[in-house]
């Protein structure tokens, strides 16, 4: 994912200038005419117009000097507090991506890198579970293939997703991805060592949280690595097993209700 900044200035919030009125400006000065600069950042005359109209308007003093002359094109030009301005903003804009990109090398020495920090704090999933990892290996089958992925020093989560998935997605041991597993898809059971399951992980740890509703309940479980995983289950197996805090259980998930993202 490539990150980049992007500057707007707003008198109010219905006047804006932002980077695509930047370039407008820009096309203007290289063109020379209002129809010119339109059909290079490819608006249309009336709208490269209604956008020259509202950036003189942004401004004690008009940007662009205009002479209209039809979709022949009539002459255009910046006017000197024009050139200021868009000294001004390039000015801002490179100091803004030198600034992004001090950060995502700063950022980049840890454990998170900025574009991945920001996509992780921006991603919304109806999926309740989103846990990032690395891929940890990649088994080719004849249909499918099973990626494991570390999410913690001491968790990995099994998918068994589709082979195109895993070309499309471009999976391979080193690749950061993350797991999206509904809530509905965790079945809890109590202990650290349940019974032998045909379910593909087995996710050991203490329940942190049970939440009880008139239907279903919804249990958290710390599986460690500062990860948890949220299942919700009918409040009579809430019941039944009594979950409290700092009881020790396992949250079975098949790898064929794994969902691999990447960024």
């Amino acid at each position: 994912m490539a990150l980049t900044t992007t500057l707007t200035v707003r008198r109010d919030p219905a006047v804006r200038l932002g980077e695509d009125r930047v370039r407008l400006l820009e096309a203007i000065r290289d063109e020379g005419s209002i129809a010119a600069a339109a059909r290079r950042v490819g608006l249309s005359y009336k709208g490269a117009w209604d956008a020259v109209n509202a950036l003189n308007n942004l401004f004690d003093r008009p940007l662009v000097a205009a002479r209209p002359g039809g979709r022949a094109g009539g002459g255009a030009g910046l006017t000197p507090e024009g050139e200021d301005a868009l000294r001004a903003l390039t000015m801002i804009e490179a100091e803004l991506s030198a600034a992004v990109g001090r950060l995502e090398r700063h950022l980049g020495r840890g454990a998170a890198s900025l574009p991945s920090l920001l996509w992780s704090l921006s991603m919304r999933t109806s999926a309740r579970n989103a846990l990032r990892g690395v891929v940890e290996s990649v088994t080719d089958g004849p249909v499918n293939a099973s990626v494991a992925l570390k999410v913690s020093d001491t968790v990995t989560i099994t998918a068994v997703i589709t082979r195109e998935s895993v070309a499309d997605l471009g999976l391979a041991p080193g690749v950061a991805a993350v797991a999206l597993i509904k809530s509905t898809f965790v079945i809890l059971a109590p202990g650290a060592s349940p019974p032998r399951t045909s379910a593909r992980n087995a996710l050991s740890g203490t329940v942190a949280a049970v939440s009880d509703g008139a239907v279903s309940s919804e249990v958290a479980l710390d599986i460690g690595g500062g990860k948890t995983i949220v299942a919700v289950i009918t409040r009579e197996s809430a019941d039944d097993f009594a979950f409290k805090v700092g009881d020790p259980a396992t949250a079975l998930v098949k790898a064929s209700h794994v969902i691999l993202a990447v960024d």
